[in-house]
């Protein structure tokens, strides 16, 4: 026997050999748990010079401050608020299995966050120095959509479709009372189009309470099967199809001292949305954008809150295409009489400073940034996040308000969340890139100097080896502007072979898939593919998000068509490549990306040789009011276009293997759509694969995602690697 020296055993040994691939399991969940670079949970400023966060296994609130030189310090734990729970509710039980999530500070001292006891949940406040409560505010298990007053003395909260109000006390008022068919309070208004996340809003100073009604008894009822039961049952939900009758809705406004509600006089048609729902400073007044159902005409309306009356239109907007009112008012602290409209009517969703009567003050635009969130105003600025280098980075921005003078602060390429302490002196700012997983620093805005409180490991080293990533620039089809992409390399990549490409995409409006971010924007699963010997290419082609107003409303009555053109100047990109093997291509896109691939195959099959589609809309005509009618317009307005894009008279096109993923529940591409795909294609004799989720709505999600992306793998390797 030959003698086996240790030099030669470690070589042997797994502890060398520790790089490996991706597991599915890993591909699926693993950026989110153990391959999730160091990061602070929760992260809240505490006051002036401290922020708060959730340490690793998620069961204690850590602290940071500069009094302490930023070095971490134990603030309180779970077990802390249960033990300060049961002193101040005695008849209920709790168990928390983490700190709460959604803590917020009201002060510097007080504490604030939800929690569910065995009977009922309680908005809670509590002294972060005594570890005592201060407030609990119950309301039933049930409740959700809780909307609370800037004083913390009243909560309202709804129970299926109406709103109950309860006080500090404890003593809960029924608001509505309206049976099946009239919705009130919800978010779900409007489908949540035109950035709507909220159904309540309290006045400023809690006396009032303004919420949406949503009349939809006389919305078509579409029809859900739920198979779990002994015999399987229909679940209904509405569900307004393009040029079907709409949803009817209205705002109200609710006295909490005498009871009384009156609706603000929207007035007519009734078939309208209603947008940027606001409370003037004063409390006297509510600001509305009222958009038509066309979705090309916008007015921004005031109405006096006592009793509901029209006072006067500040403004309107109209446009070719549509108008699109995503942001709610921003009133400037500074001086209530002025406000912040948001809006791409110059070309990129910038900011505009109004006064009350409707008066344009300034522009506070800057270059071409697109304006993405609102981080707050000190004495003389705006502080904001917006888009840059061709929409890859999210950076901070500070403008002011006099000149509308505007710095960048944020000066690593990127991209950047922040959130201010309250003077606004400081800022925490976390960003990554493709080189960086994560980094965190406390900046002072004056000075800019940065104190790094968290620089991650990457955390695949030395544990899983992902393929190379590389950022691409492609023309788009006009020749007139430059597309992000993202070239993901197979394993051990030999320039000299070739290679099958799966093309991963969406295409569609407000989503955008490459970014200046840790991985490039791709999903673990797009290494999976990768490490399993595929190119896997994306692109965000014309009508995707974060290029300004004339990039996206290139889809307008023609959806698919500019996406498609685009798409086939990547695969024009990717045949120019030796490794490519051109007779493998492959395209995988779910909902939206889910219409781009069926008609990517039908549209272009001598490319696509297979393709799986999740979720698609393969109609048009079947697809929702908000969202349909704003790109395509009505069926009856519009059918040149609805034919152009629907893929149920082009099947006969179709040659390669195409597998179709749907969720039995989707409410929102409802199962419709596939199911007169397949019997198209029955009627034409062409062969399609098909695979039904019984109990999953429009996602895939939780473990069963872990089989979805086996059984898409497992597709590719079946009939395009092979």
């Amino acid at each position: 026997m030959k003698k086996i020296t240790l030099f030669a055993f470690l070589l042997a040994s797994p502890l060398v050999f520790s790089q490996r691939n991706l597991t599915i399991q890993e591909a699926t969940s693993g950026a989110y748990t153990s391959f999730a670079p160091k990061q602070f949970v929760a992260p809240q400023f505490r006051g002036e010079n401290a922020i708060t966060y959730l340490e690793s296994t998620y069961q204690n609130l850590v602290q940071r401050s500069k009094t302490d030189k930023w070095s971490e310090k134990a603030l309180m734990s779970k077990n802390d608020i249960i033990e300060a729970l049961k002193e101040k509710i005695a008849d209920d039980e709790f168990q928390l299995y983490i700190f709460p999530y959604d803590y917020t500070w009201k002060t510097a001292d007080i504490i604030a966050f939800n929690v569910e006891g065995t009977k009922q949940k309680y908005y809670v406040e509590l002294d972060a120095n005594t570890k005592k409560i201060t407030k609990a505010i119950p309301y039933k298990s049930q409740g959700k959509n809780e909307t609370l007053t800037s004083k913390g003395n009243y909560l309202a909260w709804l129970e299926d479709n109406n709103i109950f109000l309860t006080d500090e006390n404890g003593k809960t008022v029924q608001i509505t009372n309206d049976k099946e068919g009239i919705v009130n309070g919800s978010d779900y208004t409007h489908r949540q189009e035109f950035g709507i996340d909220k159904g309540m809003w309290f006045s400023e100073d809690g006396n009032n309470l303004l919420y949406y009604r949503k009349d939809e008894s006389m919305v078509t009822d579409y029809p859900l099967i739920d198979f779990a039961s002994r015999v399987a049952e229909v679940k209904d939900i509405k569900y307004p199809m393009a040029g079907m009758k709409s949803e009817e809705v209205t705002l109200v406004v609710y006295n909490i001292a005498n009871g009384k509600k009156v609706s603000l006089q929207t007035g007519e048609p009734k078939e309208q949305f209603l947008t940027m729902v606001t409370w003037d400073p004063s409390n006297e007044f509510v600001y509305v954008g009222v958009l038509n159902r066309g979705q090309d005409h916008l007015k921004l309306n005031k109405y006096k809150a006592a009793d509901g009356s029209f006072v006067t239109t500040l403004f309107e907007q109209k446009s070719k295409t549509y108008v699109e009112p995503s942001h709610p008012l921003f009133f400037n602290p500074n001086n209530p009489k002025e406000f912040i409209y948001v809006t791409d009517i110059d070309g990129y969703r910038q900011m505009y400073l109004y006064n009350t009567s409707g008066k344009l003050v300034r522009k506070l635009g800057y270059n071409q940034v697109v304006f993405k969130e609102l981080s707050g105003f000190d004495k003389q600025h705006v502080y904001y996040l917006g888009t840059a280098n061709k929409g890859l980075d999210k950076q901070l921005y500070q403008v002011n308000l006099k000149n509308g003078k505007t710095q960048k602060l944020t000066d690593v390429t990127g991209t950047h969340t922040v959130a201010f302490n309250d003077s606004k002196t400081a800022f925490y700012d976390q960003y990554s890139n493709t080189a960086v997983p994560r980094v965190v620093n406390i900046v002072d805005v004056k000075s800019r100097k940065k104190e790094e409180l968290l620089k991650a490991e990457n955390p695949y080293e030395g544990k899983v080896t992902l393929p190379k990533m590389e950022m691409v620039t492609i023309k788009s089809a006009d020749g007139k502007t430059d597309l992000n992409g993202r070239l993901i390399y197979p394993s051990d990549f030999d320039a000299a072979k070739k290679y099958p490409v799966m093309v991963y995409v969406y295409g569609g409006p407000h989503a955008q898939l490459v970014t200046n971010t840790w991985l490039g924007g791709a999903s673990l699963f797009d290494f999976y593919m990768a490490q399993q010997g595929f190119v896997v290419f994306t692109l965000d082609n014309r009508g995707s998000d974060n290029r300004g107003r004339d990039f996206e409303h290139i889809v307008h009555r023609k959806l698919g068509q500019a996406e498609m053109a685009d798409q086939m100047k990547g695969i024009d990109f990717l045949k120019s490549k030796s490794f490519v093997d051109k007779d493998k291509i492959g395209v995988y896109g779910w909902s939206f990306g889910g219409f781009m691939t069926t008609s990517l195959m039908l549209n272009h099959p001598e490319t696509f040789k297979v393709g799986v589609a999740g979720g698609p809309v393969i109609d048009w005509k079947w697809y929702e009011v908000m969202y349909g009618e704003r790109y395509m317009d009505t069926p009856e307005e519009n059918p040149e276009g609805y034919k152009l894009t629907s893929t149920l008279d082009k099947v006969s096109n179709l040659q390669g293997r195409l597998l179709m993923i749907h969720g039995a529940q989707d409410p929102v591409v409802v199962q419709q759509h596939s199911m007169e795909f397949i019997e198209a294609c029955i009627k034409a004799g062409k062969q399609v694969d098909y695979f039904l989720y019984p109990t999953h709505e429009h996602n895939v999600s939780g473990k069963d995602r872990i089989h979805l992306n086996a059984k898409i793998a497992d597709y590719f390797m079946t009939h395009l690697k092979k």
